[in-house]
């Protein structure tokens, strides 16, 4: 959520940068500015009225001492008359505030001045490739009819227990996922990220923290008896378990990781690039956290890009870096960068990761803040990104590796699955 200062500050900078989201912010921001301008006026009727009753209040039990009863009565019937204003004036003061805030989480995040501007993933701005494309021959089969050659996933079974999107990983299948997963947690911890098991449940708060409510209730999943929310992300609960912190500048950067299941409605999605593994309800994830120091934040979010690239690199899949224009940015960042892996046999790029830098964004609606020395508490930056998402990961590992003899496992990921080949 925007900071209130800086919509009063900067309303014409606020709604040109929007504008790079193809979001008209200005009917928003003009509400903002209208509500706030009389919650103010409000409030310092209101400040008026406390410091008149309290330099009153003194006077009272000084005319009373002296002896002046009539008068002391008298400015006691009158504070009985503003302590009912100030009830008053603090019910209207609760309505606009929330009022405020209602108006406020409308606005998105304002992007980075290095966004392109754009509407579509064609806009994006491709920033890195690297790595050979495999040539495959003409018998090469996409990754769900190796799973179904090598009985290594079962798309079918799974739409038999839950439906689409749920896929269950058999044999050297689930060896592989729980490789994947092992090999990620420890090259995050060689990297200074401390492991995080968190709940898969959040409750409203929590989705609210980190911007997923209310821009994206309709994508989560919901269970109505508890009001609570099945995670998309560990970026969630793990962003969450510092909302309303002051932390110390000295311990920060805040670098933490964590393995979780996802869930995903992903309502609406349809066709031939959902087939397999590429779009799923339900799918296994590393994220990595960060909490930084606003001058710092950027250099974070380089070094988080560099780190996902490297796991890339160790695997032997082609990727290539895109920073996201600013209609295909989420609602939360200021500036992400996708990392996307080529599969070979469907010929096409697929997204593996995003690493975003959403600045004091999801601080804000935390009140997540530091402290340095006997400054007075600021909004933090806040960093998160994937790594690695498994199913696309996956569905690349067996296609770009196959060969005559079946799938070749990675030399890295050997050592966890202890086996070489599925075949």
């Amino acid at each position: 959520m925007l900071e209130l200062s800086y919509i009063r500050r900067s309303p014409e900078e606020i709604i040109s940068r929007l504008a790079i989201k193809n979001f008209d912010a200005k009917p928003v921001i003009e509400e903002i500015l209208a509500i706030d301008e009389k919650r103010r006026s409000i409030q310092t009727t209101l400040d008026g009225i406390l410091a008149q009753l309290n330099k009153a209040s003194k006077e009272i039990g000084e005319l009373y001492k002296a002896g002046k009863k009539t008068e002391g009565d008298a400015l006691k019937a009158t504070t009985g008359k503003w302590k009912e204003d100030i009830t008053t004036l603090e019910g209207e003061m609760k309505k606009f505030e929330s009022e405020l805030q209602a108006k406020a989480v409308l606005l998105p995040n304002t992007p980075h001045s290095s966004v392109p501007k754009g509407k579509t993933p064609e806009d994006n701005e491709i920033v890195h490739t690297e790595g050979a494309i495999p040539e495959l021959g003409e018998k090469a089969l996409p990754h769900w009819e190796l799973a179904k050659k090598y009985d290594i996933i079962d798309f079918e079974t799974g739409v038999k227990i839950t439906g689409a999107g749920f896929p269950i990983y058999k044999g050297k299948g689930a060896k592989l996922q729980r490789a994947l997963i092992n090999f990620f947690l420890d090259k995050a911890h060689e990297a200074g990220y401390i492991e995080i098991e968190p709940p898969i449940l959040i409750n409203e708060d929590s989705g609210f923290g980190t911007g997923q409510l209310p821009d994206k209730e309709g994508q989560m999943y919901f269970v109505n008896e508890d009001k609570l929310y099945l995670i998309p992300t560990a970026e969630v609960p793990i962003t969450n378990m510092y909302r309303d912190m002051v932390l110390d500048a000295t311990t920060l950067p805040v670098k933490n990781c964590g393995y979780t299941p996802c869930f995903r409605r992903e309502a609406g999605s349809y066709g031939k690039d959902v087939r397999g593994l590429n779009r799923l309800h339900q799918f296994d994830k590393i994220e990595i956290v960060q909490i930084r120091l606003p001058e710092e934040s950027y250099k974070a979010l380089e070094e988080m890009k560099t780190y996902v690239t490297g796991l890339l690199k160790s695997l032997h899949l082609p990727y290539r870096i895109l920073k996201l224009c600013g209609g295909d940015m989420s609602f939360a960042s200021a500036l992400t960068y996708d990392m996307e892996v080529f599969s070979a046999a469907q010929k096409r790029w697929l997204e593996v990761s995003s690493v975003s830098n959403f600045e004091t964004f999801q601080s804000n609606r935390m009140k997540l803040r530091y402290k340095k020395d006997a400054d007075k508490p600021a909004l933090a930056h806040t960093l998160n990104g994937s790594a690695l998402a498994l199913p696309r990961i996956v569905a690349s590992l067996l296609e770009n590796n196959q060969d005559d003899n079946g799938i070749r496992i990675p030399e890295v990921l050997v050592p966890y699955t202890k086996f070489e080949y599925i075949n």
